[in-house]
C-alpha cells in the first residue's frame, strides 16, 4: 500500500514542497485485516473470494462484482487475461500486507513529513497541515464521509475511487492560520469530472494536444516526477523490513 495507495499522497507532497525525499523511516503492521485479527473481532468469514460464495452474501466487507456492470467488465470479465481476483476475502489466511503504517520523511529542502495511512478507516480522504514561518495551512479533503456495506447492493454501480461523487461525498476545506490573526477559510475551486477535474486535465496532457497555456505551478508531471513519487513508498517498505532509516539514493538516484 505504500506504493499502490500512498504514491498519490507522496506525489502531492513532493509537488507542494517543490522538493524530493532524502531519508525515510517507517513502521507498519497488520492490525485489522487477516484471519487472526478478523477472528478476534468476529469479522472473519470462510471463503476465498466473494464471487459464487454463499458465505460472502452477507459480508459487509465483500465486493460483489456482478452487482456492478462496471466492476464486472473491468475485473470479472478480464480474469482470463490477467488472473486477478478483485473480490478476495480480506480476512482470509495469507493476508499479510500492512494495514496501519506510520512514515517519517526528510526532504532535501530540510522539510519533514509525518504521515499515517489507515487502511481500515470508516471514511476516505486525507488531512494535511503545513507549519511554516508565517503560520499554518490546513487542508481537509473528504472523498467519502462513510462507506456503505458491500453486502448485496441494489444493483447500482458502487462509486469508484475518483469517480463522480454521490451522497456519501464530503467536503474540501482549506484553512489559513497566520500568526496573530483569526483563522480564515479559503475557497477551493474544483472542476468537472473525476478527482475534482484533475482527470480531464491529466488525460488531455497525456493523450490530447499539448497545452499551450503556461503552467507556472508545474502541475504537469514528467517521468522523473513519477519516479520520485514512488521512492518514498519503496523506501518505507525497505524500512519496514530493516527497522532503520533508508536513504532514498540507495533505491533511486534522481
Amino acid at each position: 500500500l505504500m506504493v499502490h495507495k500512498s504514491t498519490h499522497h507522496f506525489d502531492l507532497v513532493n509537488w507542494w514542497l517543490d522538493s524530493r525525499p532524502e531519508t525515510v523511516y517507517a513502521q507498519g503492521g497488520l492490525f485489522f485485516y487477516g484471519d487472526e485479527a478478523g477472528g478476534r473481532r468476529g469479522l472473519a468469514r470462510n471463503y476465498d473470494r466473494a464471487h459464487g460464495s454463499p458465505a460472502a452474501q452477507d459480508d459487509p466487507f465483500a465486493v460483489h462484482l456482478t452487482d456492478s456492470a462496471v466492476l464486472s467488465a473491468l475485473y470479472l470479465d478480464a480474469e482470463a487475461e490477467d488472473g486477478y481476483h478483485r473480490d478476495q476475502n480480506v480476512f482470509a489466511p495469507g493476508v499479510t500486507i500492512e494495514d496501519d503504517m506510520a512514515v517519517l520523511v526528510r526532504y532535501v529542502s530540510g522539510a519533514t513529513l509525518t504521515y499515517h495511512l489507515t487502511a481500515y478507516a470508516p471514511w476516505e480522504g486525507y488531512r494535511i497541515a503545513f507549519n511554516g514561518s508565517e503560520g499554518r495551512i490546513e487542508l481537509l479533503v473528504e472523498e467519502s464521509t462513510w462507506t456503505r456495506p458491500r453486502a448485496r447492493t441494489n444493483g447500482s454501480d458502487p462509486v469508484l475511487h475518483g469517480a463522480e461523487v454521490d451522497d456519501t461525498a464530503g467536503r474540501t476545506e482549506l484553512l489559513l492560520r497566520r500568526f496573530w490573526e483569526p483563522p480564515r477559510e479559503i475557497k477551493v475551486a474544483t472542476g468537472e469530472g473525476g478527482h475534482g477535474g484533475g482527470d480531464v486535465r491529466m488525460l488531455a496532457d497525456l493523450f490530447g494536444e499539448r497545452p499551450t497555456a503556461p503552467d507556472p505551478l508545474g502541475r504537469a508531471a514528467d517521468a522523473a516526477d513519477g519516479a520520485r513519487s514512488l521512492v518514498t513508498g519503496l523506501a518505507s517498505n525497505r524500512s519496514f523490513e530493516l527497522g532503520l532509516p533508508v536513504p532514498t539514493r540507495d533505491l533511486l538516484d534522481l
